[in-house]
């Protein structure tokens, strides 16, 4: 990594993991990350991106099924 190399901050890295989820990751930001990033943090953020996910689609279902 050198000084001219992007940083990769939380924020940067739970973006990343959104993108990656919906399939619009850019490939200049997939290769920052695999460049600069650790792999556990780009695994933690894509698992609390899966369990938010799941987690919304729940409480929809729930919302929309006790309405019912």
């Amino acid at each position: 990594m050198t000084e001219n190399d992007p940083k990769v901050t939380p924020i940067s890295i739970l973006k990343s993991a959104l993108s990656a989820m919906i399939g619009v990751q850019s490939n200049a930001n997939r290769e920052r990350d695999s460049n600069s990033g650790k792999f556990w943090h780009f695994f933690f953020a894509g698992f609390v991106v899966l369990i938010g996910f799941i987690l919304v689609v729940w409480l929809a279902v729930k919302l929309l099924l006790g309405s019912v």
